[in-house]
């Protein structure tokens, strides 16, 4: 269970984990000062620039929130204001801190801000970051993903589902698997809590489109039989 302690000041709201024992530290969020003292992640992970923050005694993940699509070209990092508890790194805090109560495989929440800006915001999140783990675009990549790995998807996804979490941005960046066979998902900006209906459908539908994509992009056939398997493990009762 993730207990959220809140710092408030003047046109900025940040949630963090109360079990860290200290207060807000505005350092958390400074990309200039973890681009001096942490490091940048493996680009192997498909993951930007999101930042590792070393820490000595376990790392963290720093992430930017940035708006995709066609509007990015007109605004890159500004969102429309209505409300803290509405903000993206907010919302996406708490439902982590949910997420992992009811012990589904999440990275452990940190810390989000939100900072407002008249009528627009900006906002971070921080999260822990997940040792030896790959995404499962990394191993389509090295050719590395076997029958056991798309079984372990499927049973995955399907506990998600069955949790009801829509995760709108389920693809092969997001789906990470560590050494010991252990599957997680991430980045849930835009996620949500629904009542179990066609929804889930549509997102193993989206996510099969995803993996169609990968390999187009790296010039390999789609996997269709590991597909079967994902598909076979997502559907046993």
């Amino acid at each position: 269970m993730v207990d959220a302690a809140v710092y408030r000041a003047p046109g900025l709201v940040a949630l963090y984990d109360a079990g860290l024992g200290t207060g807000y530290d505005p350092t958390w969020f400074d990309r200039g000062y973890w681009q001096q003292h942490g490091a940048p992640l493996d680009s192997s992970q498909e993951r930007g620039s999101v930042l590792r923050l070393d820490r000595g005694n376990g790392s963290w993940v720093l992430r930017h929130y940035h708006r995709g699509g066609f509007v990015a070209r007109f605004v890159d990092d500004r969102y429309v204001w209505t409300g803290w508890e509405r903000t993206r790194s907010i919302r996406e805090w708490r439902l982590l801190a949910r997420l992992r109560g009811a012990g589904l495989p999440v990275p452990r929440p940190v810390a989000a801000r939100a900072v407002r800006l008249g009528p627009a915001y900006r906002a971070d999140i921080v999260t822990e970051y997940l040792p030896a783990t790959r995404s499962l675009a990394a191993y389509l990549e090295h050719g590395d993903a076997d029958p056991e790995h798309w079984a372990a998807i499927g049973r995955t996804v399907r506990q998600f589902h069955d949790a009801g979490v829509d995760h709108p941005d389920l693809n092969a960046h997001n789906i990470l698997l560590d050494d010991a066979g252990g599957v997680f998902l991430v980045d849930f900006d835009k996620a949500r809590l629904r009542a179990v209906g066609a929804w889930a459908e549509n997102g193993l539908a989206r996510l099969e489109r995803s993996l169609g994509k990968v390999a187009r992009e790296r010039d390999r056939r789609f996997d269709a039989e590991g597909w079967r398997v994902l598909e076979r493990a997502y559907r046993s009762p």
